[in-house]
């Protein structure tokens, strides 16, 4: 989009703030950088040029507005809707592997040359992997500088920086001030006013070692189904809704951590408690994931509203996101556990396995107590201790054993056709276990579910055609955003599913 002079012009004009993260607006005057909706007055049109990136906009020069944050802006969609190695390289890059593997090791991972992951990204986002990156750890350093009181050393490390000097040139570089100068007006600021914009951080008084920050998202956001799904699914002992927010352990390279997640009108009021500060980068794109923060509503509401038949469900209820997760391989063991069983039997027989199996955490603040068992803790399992139908069994233990041994790769850098002909190949594996963990762990936008009966039941309901292959053909119309469809159709079903918890 940025390359659309006219349109980007516009959309800054406007103080569009659905355009925030597709571009960014770059001040020629002042050198300094802003998102479409930022509150200042917009330049002239001939002062304004457009980037696709906050790190190309910092590796031509320009520093970040103080007013607007723009490096707080909700991610691109694109890197969520598409499957190609420029699409995996972000996430991987939002996940922080060029800061613990490298370029080597985010170019082994797609199955490229570093050289050939540099070219693709200068191409298209006008950087390189390590400027990206260098992005990204200038981002989390801020996040650990204004929400924490942690040693500027620390800071430096914990954000991934190699050096503290690097660390306080990257800072004043992107920011145009100094890390104690940042802390310092963050102080002023929380003292004066909480802040009302939706990158605003804060840490809560009373919880030493917590992170409190807000995650933005693009209006609209409907929190019923995306809450719900998540509470109604919940794990005992991993995840659990307490006090109006949603919290789960979370897995980490360098230690676990526990999340709560609050849905606000403008914002996720997220809370982390991290055992090692080095897994902040992680731990926030994986909660951004889980929740779909990075979607485009407006695009994907109004394509499914071109269905006479979809659209009342849409205006009724804007805004629907596909409730996914933070952990892809925990997932799919769980949609094993949930073929042909109720919701509450799938919890009990994942609650069994945690039990079991999980490595133990401490919670002062709820009533978590395991984090979900890694591949490599299930691939022992004993298939004979599963109280599960044989059937179901083999597939649970073919699952993991590939989980484990690493023939199967679920994550980020996966390839989703790949990932989907490899599933398919394991025994016990149909059309709706693949599309599920294609949909909320994978994250395809377009994953299907045309044989699951919820889907079917309200296809009925609506006149759509109820057949798999009738209300396949139908759907295609739908397309890219069918998964968005799925949640629409389901939320005509009166379960628990589709309710926030209060």
């Amino acid at each position: 989009m940025y390359t659309d002079t006219e349109r980007c012009v516009r959309a800054v004009r406007s103080k569009d703030g659905r355009f925030d993260g597709w571009f960014f607006t770059a001040v020629l005057t002042t050198r300094i950088y802003c998102r479409p909706s930022c509150p200042a007055v917009p330049p002239k049109a001939e002062n304004m040029t457009f980037y696709p990136s906050a790190a190309a906009c910092q590796q031509a020069g320009f520093r970040a507005c103080k007013r607007c944050r723009p490096d707080t802006s909700p991610g691109s969609p694109e890197w969520n809707a598409r499957a190609d190695t420029v699409a995996r390289a972000m996430r991987l890059i939002q996940d922080g592997v060029v800061d613990r593997e490298g370029v080597p090791g985010l170019a082994g991972r797609l199955g490229y040359s570093a050289r050939q992951i540099e070219r693709q990204l200068l191409a298209e986002l006008g950087a390189g992997p390590l400027a990206l990156a260098r992005a990204q750890r200038a981002q989390t350093a801020r996040v650990l500088i204004e929400t924490t009181a942690l040693p500027m050393a620390e800071v430096a490390f914990a954000a991934g920086f190699a050096s503290i000097r690097a660390f306080n040139d990257t800072v004043r570089e992107v920011f145009a001030l100094s890390p104690s100068e940042l802390r310092t007006r963050a102080s002023r600021g929380s003292s004066a006013s909480r802040g009302t914009r939706a990158g605003d951080t804060r840490e809560q008084p009373g919880t030493p070692g917590a992170i409190s920050l807000r995650l933005p998202f693009r209006t609209p956001l409907n929190p019923d189904n995306l809450f719900g799904h998540l509470v109604a699914t919940a794990v005992p002992g991993v995840e659990e809704w307490r006090d109006g927010a949603y919290r789960r352990t979370l897995s980490l390279p360098y230690g676990h951590g526990i999340v709560a997640l609050s849905p606000r009108p403008d914002h996720i009021a997220c809370r982390l408690s991290l055992t090692d500060p080095r897994d902040l980068t992680l731990a926030i794109s994986s909660c951004r994931r889980m929740l779909d923060l990075d979607a485009d509503p407006v695009a994907v509401d109004e394509q499914l509203r071109a269905d006479p038949l979809l659209a009342p469900l849409v205006d009724k209820a804007p805004g629907r996101r596909v409730p996914r997760t933070v952990d892809a391989a925990e997932f799919a063991v769980r949609a094993v556990l949930g073929q042909q069983v109720s919701t509450a039997a799938a919890r009990t027989h994942a609650a069994r396995l945690v039990t079991a199996h999980g490595v133990p955490v401490e919670d002062p603040e709820g009533g978590l107590t395991h984090l979900f068992p890694a591949p490599e803790a299930l691939a022992a399992l004993d298939p004979e201790a599963l109280a599960l139908p044989r059937t179901r069994r083999t597939t649970l233990i073919s699952l993991v054993a590939a989980l484990a041994d690493g023939s199967l790769r679920l994550g980020t850098d996966s390839d989703w056709e790949q990932v989907r002909k490899r599933l398919t190949a394991l025994p016990g594996f149909g059309p709706w276990t693949v599309e599920a963990i294609a949909m909320r762990a994978l994250g395809d936008p377009d994953a299907f579910l045309p044989t699951d009966l919820g889907v079917r039941r309200a296809a009925g309901r609506l006149g759509l055609p109820s057949t798999p292959a009738a209300l396949t053909r139908r759907a295609a119309a739908w397309r890219p955003w069918r998964s968005y469809a799925v949640q629409y159709l389901w939320a005509t079903d009166d379960h628990a599913i589709n309710r926030l918890p209060v």
